[in-house]
C-alpha cells in the first residue's frame, strides 16, 4: 500500500490557515484535523465553523479526527460541511453503527478511533460500517491474530472467573392503560441471581439514572456486597454520571458491545421472564401500580422461585431439606398463596 502524507493542521500558524493548507497542496494528500473539546482529551482546538471556512481555501480533502465527548451530534455535521473522511472515537459515540452510517449517508468515508486500553475485541462488528483502515491497522499492530486463533481468554471465562463480583443492569419499557411509556431500570447479581428494582419512570433524565445509581451504591453497602463489574449496555439513557458514581465506590463499569445482547445474557433473561411471568399478564394502570407490581415479583423472584442457574436455590432463601423417605412426599400438606391476585403462586409446606 502506497504512503500517504497527511499533515495535521495544529502544526500550521492558525492566524493564516489558507496560506497554510496551499502550502503543502503539492506534497501532501490530505490535511487532517484534529478536532478537541477539552472534555474527552484535555486539549480544546479548532470547530466545525473553522473546518468550514477552511474547507473553501484548501484543495486537499480534510480528515477530521473527532476528540469530542459527543460524537452522535457533531460527526453527521462535518461530513456535511464536506469533510472526506470523519473519524470516530468508539469511547465516546453511544450509537456507533447509526452515527457511522449517518456519516456515510453525508457523503465521507466513516472512520473509527481506539485508545491504547481499549480492548479490540469490543468493536471488530463494527468493521463492516468503517471505510478507513485505522481499526484493522490497530488490530494488526497489536498483534491480534484472526479469531480462530487467539489465546486470549473468551467473555464466558470473564463471567464465570468474576461471577462472585459481577453486577449487570438495563432499561426495559411497558407501557400503561393509558399509552404513558415507563422506563424501568433493574440490576442483577451474577452469583446468587438476586434482582432489584431501582425504579420506574416516564422520563429517564441524567439526574434519576444518577439517583438511582447513588441508591444501588448504598444498598450494595448496607448488604455487604463487594462488586467490582458492573456489565450494562450503550444504552443512551446511561449518563457518564452513572459510571463516575459506580467507580467510586469500587465497581468499574463494563460495556457490552454493539448490538451484542448475549453478553448481557443474564439481564437479558431476567428482562424476558419479568415479561412473560408479570408484565405479558397484567394490565398496568400508571406508574404506581407498576411499582407495585414489580416490587412484589421482586420480593416472589429473590426469596420464592427457583432457579436452574443456581441448583434450584432462590437468591435470598437455602434450599429445603431434602425428604428423607419417598413415603414422606404423600403426606405433605402444602399451601398456595396467590400474589398480585393469583398471577404469581407460591407453595409452602404447612406444618
Amino acid at each position: 500500500m502506497a504512503v500517504q502524507i497527511s499533515p495535521s493542521v495544529l502544526s500550521a500558524d492558525f492566524a493564516r490557515l489558507a496560506d497554510e493548507a496551499a502550502a503543502v497542496a503539492a506534497t501532501a494528500d490530505w490535511l487532517h484535523v484534529d478536532v478537541m473539546d477539552n472534555h474527552f482529551v484535555p486539549n480544546l482546538t479548532l470547530g466545525l465553523p473553522v473546518v468550514e471556512s477552511l474547507l473553501k481555501h484548501a484543495t486537499l480533502p480534510l480528515d477530521c479526527h473527532l476528540m469530542i465527548t459527543d460524537p452522535d451530534r457533531w460527526a453527521p455535521a462535518y461530513a456535511e460541511a464536506g469533510a472526506r473522511n470523519v473519524t470516530i472515537h468508539a469511547e465516546a459515540v453511544r450509537a456507533p453503527v447509526r452515527t457511522l452510517r449517518a456519516i456515510r449517508t453525508a457523503g465521507a468515508r466513516a472512520g473509527l478511533a481506539l485508545n491504547p486500553g481499549t480492548p479490540v475485541e469490543h468493536v471488530t462488528d463494527l468493521l463492516p460500517e468503517v471505510d478507513t483502515s485505522t481499526v484493522w491497522e490497530i488490530l494488526r499492530q497489536a498483534g491480534i491474530d484472526p479469531a480462530p486463533e487467539r489465546t486470549s481468554s473468551t467473555w464466558a471465562d470473564f463471567l464465570r472467573s468474576q461471577a462472585g463480583a459481577l453486577l449487570a443492569c438495563d432499561f426495559f419499557e411497558t407501557v400503561t392503560l393509558t399509552g404513558v411509556r415507563l422506563y424501568v431500570l433493574a440490576v442483577i447479581e451474577h452469583a446468587t441471581r438476586r434482582i432489584r428494582i431501582l425504579g420506574a419512570t416516564p422520563y429517564p433524565s441524567a439526574s434519576w439514572v444518577a439517583q438511582a445509581a447513588r441508591n444501588l451504591v448504598m444498598d450494595l453497602e448496607d448488604a455487604g456486597i463487594r462488586a467490582r463489574f458492573l456489565i450494562r449496555d450503550r444504552d443512551g439513557k446511561f449518563p457518564g454520571l452513572f459510571d463516575a458514581i459506580v467507580a467510586d465506590a469500587g465497581i468499574k463499569a463494563v460495556l457490552s458491545g454493539v448490538q451484542m445482547p448475549r453478553m448481557n445474557a443474564i439481564m437479558e433473561r431476567w428482562v424476558q421472564t419479568c415479561r412473560h411471568e408479570l408484565l405479558d399478564r397484567t394490565l398496568i394502570w400508571n406508574q404506581a401500580h407498576l411499582l407495585h407490581a414489580l416490587r412484589e415479583f421482586e420480593q416472589f423472584y429473590n426469596s420464592h422461585r427457583p432457579h436452574q442457574g443456581i441448583a434450584n436455590a432462590r437468591p435470598l432463601c437455602a434450599l429445603p431439606s431434602p425428604i428423607p423417605e419417598p413415603t414422606a412426599a404423600t403426606r405433605l400438606h402444602v399451601h398456595r398463596r396467590d400474589r398480585l391476585g393469583g398471577i404469581l403462586h407460591e407453595y409452602q409446606h404447612a406444618a
